[in-house]
Order: structure tokens, then C-alpha cells, then sequence
């Protein structure tokens, strides 16, 4: 028995029967209550009920998350455990996941800054085609490993963001297909980096361009250097926001085109005029709580609307806690108390990206003197309103 008709058949034979078939009203309301997945599957149920099926999926379009943190009780990573579970009771088709994880998950590898090395863990080689296979086909799905996350826990955007510099954590972005906002993923490495592949990925003479969030991989092996400035070289005089960090690696999309350990850069370019966004560069002179609230808080002079905003953190694994003189948690709170109804996401990596800058409407504003995109031990701070 299919699901549609296991659901259908406590109706049968009765006045529920006979109000579920032919008034929509009535179904609509009950299906907004159904889960995405869920609504999918008893949309087959009657042309009545696709329709108002195809009804209330145009209504779910509020962007959500997924993430958990802390030692898992199986086999499993933390994330990759609940990830499948979760994505069932999303009331969202996700068009485009946002997917960081720390490296134990994809590498066996457990990052710890405090001691300077990896130690040993449990292997996990089949993760990245396990959760690629949990999200819709036709889904765009980023998702990166680095030594560090930043998350908000799953469902409540008032919730205090956390800061994971060790241990198991991992978060998935779920954002849908929005009228007026573009977000196309790209993906190079040395060999299909050039200005008309660029072009092609919306980076390149895109007036519509808004907001990269870019994050470059094996950065430190041999050409990695020279492989980001030509990454970044011509996105510098770009009226875009540009922000992200050098990672431990990627799992999506494939790496088909290079081979195993090579550099490349994975990303989404935000495009269309709803989209605005905010950066503030917290540099190595902010050092208290106090200075780090001050500096966030310039972020409030940009006006971005909190309505399908996020917050995006991209921290040097020197900061933290050891920036802090062992304070946790110190520039995740300072965002919270800023921006109290907004998420944070983010990462701990080895360089970050990004700089001063405000992207509105049909205007940019930045800081000439501060224009540079690449740095070491600072954090960019980013709010991007996804429209």
C-alpha cells in the first residue's frame, strides 16, 4: 500500500472523505501541516490535491537549517546522524544547501588547534555521497570541511549561535528558489579557472551580482597562492560583497575534473536586486568582547532587513577562545547581542576573505582604505538578506 493511500483511508466512507475530495479550502489547510517530503508524496493522491499541493509549496519559501553538535552515540558523525531525519520534517524545497562539517567528518580527521595536530578518529569515507543522496534531485548542494563551525541550533532563529573550535558539528543551509534572487553554486580548480568561466558562473560582468561567498581548498600546496589571487584578482574592483575562508576540503560538488589533494575554490554567487548584504572585518587589534560588539555593531548602519537574513562568521583558527584569553564563545555572542533574531553560521579555516563593505539596492559602500580581501587572524562578519 503506497502512502498516499495509507493516509487517504481512514476517510473512506464518510462525510471526511467527501470534504477532503472536493473542497480545497480544506485540504490546503491540512496540507500546510504536512512536512515537504511528505506533501510531495500525497500530492498523487487526485488532481485536487496536486494542485493544492502545488499551492502551498509556492507559500513555503523562508529559508531553514539543519545542524547539531557534540559527540555522537553511534558510528555515525553528530550531523551526518540526524541530517536525514531532519530533512524529512523541513516545510521547504531546497533549491541550494549550504553544507559545513569539521574535517572528522569527511577525513576521519578530529581538528585541535590546542595541539597543533590531528589526532585520530573513526573513518567516515562513504559521508559525501550519503548526504548528497538526502536532498531533492536537481538540488545544488555546497559542502565543505574545515577545522571549525559556527552553527544556531536547528529551528530557532533566536537562538544563541556556538562556536566549535574541536569536536563534532556540522550544519546544512536549505535555501529555496526565491522570485528576484539568482544563486547559481560554481566551482574551479587550475583547470577550468579562466575570465569566460568566470563569466559564465555570474562573477564576471554581472551587474545584477550582489553576494560571493567563496571558499578556496588545498590553498597552501604548491600554485595555491597564486591559483586564489587569480581567483580574487578580479573580483576585488567588484561592487559585489565578497566573503568566505581558505578550507580543509570539499565534497560538493564532485571534484570530477581535478585529482585527489588539488586546489580549487566552490562557492554561490547571489544575484538580483533583493539581495543585499553587510561586512565588517574584525582584525588582529580586536582583541575584548567589548571591541568585537563594537565592531559587529557597525553592521546595524546597513539597514539589512531581518527577514530571511542570516549571519555568516568566518574566523582564522588562531581566534577563538585562545584569541580571547580562553573566553568561549566571544564573537558568536557579540553577534547574538547585536542581531538577536538573526542565525549565525560559519567557520573556524586557515585565511579568510572579505573586508568593509554594504551592498544595497543599486549602490555599494566600502572602505577604500581597507579594501584588501585576503587576511590572517581576523574574522569577517557578514549579513547577507536572501530577499
Amino acid at each position: 500500500m503506497s502512502e498516499s493511500q495509507g493516509f487517504c483511508e481512514p476517510f473512506q466512507d464518510s462525510k471526511a472523505a467527501y470534504v477532503l475530495s472536493n473542497v480545497a479550502e480544506v485540504v490546503e489547510r491540512v496540507l500546510m501541516f504536512i512536512p515537504t517530503k511528505s506533501l510531495l508524496q500525497v500530492a498523487s493522491v487526485c488532481r485536487l490535491w496536486r494542485n493544492c499541493a502545488r499551492r502551498v509549496l509556492r507559500t513555503q519559501q523562508h529559508l531553514t537549517w539543519v545542524s547539531a553538535s557534540g559527540p555522537s552515540t553511534t558510528e555515525l558523525h553528530s550531523f551526518c546522524s540526524i541530517l536525514a531525519e531532519e530533512v524529512e520534517k523541513v516545510f521547504l524545497l531546497p533549491k541550494t544547501v549550504l553544507m559545513m562539517v569539521d574535517c572528522e567528518a569527511l577525513t576521519g580527521q578530529a581538528y585541535c588547534y590546542e595541539q597543533s595536530k590531528a589526532k585520530k578518529s573513526r573513518q567516515c569515507s562513504n559521508t559525501a555521497e550519503e548526504l548528497s543522496q538526502i536532498f531533492p534531485k536537481g538540488c545544488d548542494i555546497v559542502g565543505i570541511a574545515t577545522p571549525g563551525i559556527v552553527l544556531t541550533p536547528t529551528g530557532s532563529w533566536t537562538g544563541p549561535p556556538k562556536e566549535y573550535q574541536e569536536g563534532e558539528a556540522g550544519f546544512a543551509v536549505m535555501l529555496p528558489n526565491t522570485d528576484g534572487v539568482h544563486i547559481k553554486p560554481f566551482h574551479f580548480c587550475k583547470k577550468t579557472i579562466s575570465l569566460s568561466a568566470m563569466k559564465e558562473a555570474g562573477l564576471v560582468d554581472n551587474p545584477e551580482l550582489r553576494v560571493v561567498l567563496m571558499f578556496i581548498y588545498e590553498a597552501y600546496k604548491s600554485g595555491g597562492a597564486r591559483f586564489l589571487n587569480q581567483i580574487l584578482e578580479p573580483l576585488t574592483n567588484s561592487k559585489a560583497l565578497i566573503a568566505g575562508g581558505l578550507v580543509e576540503g570539499v565534497f560538493s560538488p564532485p571534484r570530477d575534473c581535478c585529482s585527489k589533494g588539488a586546489y580549487g575554490v566552490v562557492g554561490l554567487a547571489l544575484s538580483g536586486r533583493k539581495v543585499q548584504g553587510a561586512s565588517v572585518l574584525l582584525d588582529q587589534d580586536v582583541g575584548t568582547a567589548k571591541e568585537a560588539e563594537a565592531t559587529i555593531r557597525r553592521l546595524k548602519a546597513a539597514k539589512i532587513p531581518e527577514r530571511n537574513t542570516l549571519g555568516f562568521m568566518f574566523a582564522c583558527v588562531g581566534r577563538g577562545q585562545n584569541y580571547y584569553h580562553n573566553q568561549h564563545n566571544v564573537e558568536a555572542d557579540a553577534f547574538h547581542k547585536v542581531f538577536p533574531n538573526t542565525p549565525l553560521f560559519g567557520l573556524f579555516g586557515n585565511g579568510e576573505i572579505g573586508c568593509d563593505r554594504i551592498v544595497k539596492d543599486d549602490y555599494t559602500l566600502c572602505n577604500s582604505d581597507s579594501d584588501t580581501l585576503q587576511h590572517e587572524y581576523t574574522t569577517v562578519m557578514t549579513l547577507v538578506h536572501f530577499g
